[in-house]
Formats: structure tokens, C-alpha cells, sequence
């Protein structure tokens, strides 16, 4: 008796197919993520000198760099490597990344317009032999990458600076290529 595997494998190509279409259909947008994550976003933090918090070129959005602010509503401060961890100072910058995905939601009005965050710059205020900068961006970019998916993949920069505004540990701002 032979068997004829074609129509078997014909039949299992078709479950997968429909399995993973059906799972692509699931998928979580941003705004569920966030939740999942148990984000919620802030109001968009006004800005603190002659800029605005947003541009939009096109397809392209140019966030200005945030400086993270406390429960309290007060701005973090201090010196990474000296009054700060990595760890502590990756905590500050993702929520930085939270503060800039508030203002790109209020921008674009729904983040499943985010066609891809393109690039990230992330500033430590840090001591001379502190060398960690992109473990503390990292705070960041992981946040960004668990909302966004691989759209939240990026080009980077992490760059330890001297001082910051408002005595700020870290800083990070963001350019997103979002849908029309």
C-alpha cells in the first residue's frame, strides 16, 4: 500500500500558513504593548527653553531630547558614576524613551503610525572615567524595541557629556519615520 505524502504536507503547509497569518493578525500594537508592559504614558513634558517638543518633515518626526522627570514631577538629577549606577542611570533613560513616546503619540495621534524608530541619541552626564554610556542608552533602546517590535530597532548614539540640563543624568532624543 503506498501512501501519497503530498496531499498530507499540502494540508499541514496550509495549517501553518493560516496559523501564522492568523498570529501577524494578533499582533500587539504599540498602545497594547505599553499596557502590557503597565506604561502609561505622561502628559508631553513642556519644553524648558526656545524649542518645541516635536517636528514633522514629512514622514519623518524629530523629537527633542528629553531629561527625565521623577514621581514627584520634579526632573531626576545627578552624575552618572558618581550619584548614580548604570543601572540606576538605564532606569532614568527609559523613562526618557517613555517621555518621547508620549510626545510621538501626541504628534502622530496613534503609535501604530511609527513605521520605524530610525535613530536614538542618548547623552550621560558622567564622571571622566565613566565608560558605560551605552549600557545606560540601553534603557532606552530596550524599552523601545519591546513597544515597537523590530520597527523599534535603531541607529544610535551614546555619547557622556559634562553636564546636562537641570542637572540631568541622561538625555535622549529620537527621529521616527511614521506613515503619511
Amino acid at each position: 500500500m503506498s501512501l501519497n505524502f503530498v496531499p498530507i504536507l499540502r494540508r499541514i503547509l496550509v495549517v501553518l500558513l493560516a496559523a501564522g497569518a492568523a498570529g501577524a493578525l494578533m499582533a500587539a500594537t504599540p498602545e497594547e504593548k505599553l499596557q502590557e508592559l503597565g506604561i502609561t504614558l505622561p502628559a508631553v513634558p513642556a519644553a524648558i527653553a526656545n524649542y518645541v517638543p516635536a517636528v514633522r518633515s514629512g514622514n519623518m518626526v524629530f523629537l527633542a531630547g528629553q531629561i527625565a522627570k521623577g514621581p514627584d514631577g520634579k526632573f531626576v538629577t545627578g552624575k552618572v558614576g558618581r550619584d548614580l549606577t548604570v543601572e540606576q542611570a538605564a532606569d532614568v533613560a527609559r523613562t526618557c524613551a517613555i517621555q518621547l513616546i508620549a510626545v510621538l503619540k501626541a504628534e502622530v495621534g496613534d503609535l501604530s503610525k511609527v513605521k520605524r524608530i530610525v535613530r536614538v541619541g542618548g547623552f550621560v552626564n558622567c564622571t571622566d572615567d565613566f565608560t558605560a554610556q551605552p549600557k545606560v542608552v540601553n534603557g532606552a533602546s530596550d524599552l523601545l524595541v519591546a513597544v515597537f517590535g523590530d520597527a523599534g530597532r535603531h541607529a544610535r548614539a551614546a555619547v557622556g557629556v559634562n553636564s546636562l540640563p537641570a542637572g540631568a543624568p541622561v538625555e535622549v532624543e529620537l527621529v521616527a519615520e511614521v506613515t503619511e
